[in-house]
């Protein structure tokens, strides 16, 4: 890559994962929510909350990294029961505000580190979440084997995990830049590596991978963008599914179901 393009793509790197942030601090400037969250938490994408169809609506439910509830506040309608744990009490204080303040009293959430032992028996939940959580842990294949210790038999593991095989992931490796799109990622995946760490964790998909959005240089702009208009981040983020469906292999990460093998 000659000079002038590796310095383009230095810049526009830094624009893309400065966005982010400033759309998720923008959120709360503008009073969108009343704390720091990310704006796809605050508009209806369906694709945002894949994982609820496969929820049977009378199971109980483990959300793994649950972070601030969002996705278990969203999976609760779906489940008789729904426990969600993360390290970060801060983060979780959010989440039991939340469940409160929507009388959600079959959810609960508590402090854990989730890349040890859960606390639960064997074989207590139907469906487990893991959702944009394991490229933040190690060790990740020993995580998996915990969660297909307390998966019932025919229970349902619902992960995302993010591509690095992109054209933009590709571009950054090429200028010599750090490639992961996010920095606290301990790793990222080719659809075959994915593939075989689940394996390797007890895990079969049903089905093929599925795609999330498209991954753009331009997506911290987007993000950017939510915190000041949640409809125009709205139509950009619809733009961004409708591409990443015609165009899997560009998609951000992947999406899979799988049962315990």
């Amino acid at each position: 890559m000659n000079p002038l393009r590796r310095l383009a793509v230095r810049g526009v790197d830094a624009l893309n994962r400065r966005g982010k942030a400033v759309g998720v601090r923008l959120v709360k400037l503008t009073r969108k929510a009343p704390y720091a969250i990310h704006p796809k938490h605050l508009v209806e994408e369906p694709w945002h909350d894949w994982y609820l169809p496969y929820l049977g609506g009378t199971e109980a439910v483990l959300d793994v990294g649950t972070s601030n509830g969002a996705h278990l506040i969203r999976a609760a309608r779906r489940s008789r029961d729904i426990v969600g744990f993360d390290h970060d009490e801060v983060q979780l204080a959010h989440a039991a505000r939340e469940i409160r303040r929507r009388g959600l009293g079959h959810a609960h959430v508590f402090a854990g580190d989730v890349t040890g032992s859960f606390p639960f028996r064997d074989r207590v939940f139907d469906a487990v979440l893991f959702l944009d959580v394991i490229e933040h842990v190690e060790p990740r294949v020993a995580v998996l084997r915990e969660i297909h210790r307390v998966l019932k038999d025919g229970g349902r593991l619902l992960v995302s995990a993010p591509n690095k095989n992109t054209r933009w992931r590709a571009t950054l490796r090429a200028a010599g830049l750090f490639a992961y799109s996010d920095p606290d990622h301990k790793v990222e995946y080719t659809r075959e590596e994915f593939l075989l760490e689940l394996r390797a964790g007890g895990f079969e998909p049903i089905g093929p991978l599925m795609p999330v959005v498209l991954d753009t240089p331009w997506a911290g702009a987007i993000d950017a963008v939510g915190g000041l208009s949640l409809a125009l981040y709205d139509r950009l983020s619809r733009w961004k599914r409708e591409a990443a469906l015609r165009r899997p292999d560009e998609s951000t990460g992947f999406r899979a179901v799988a049962r315990k093998r």
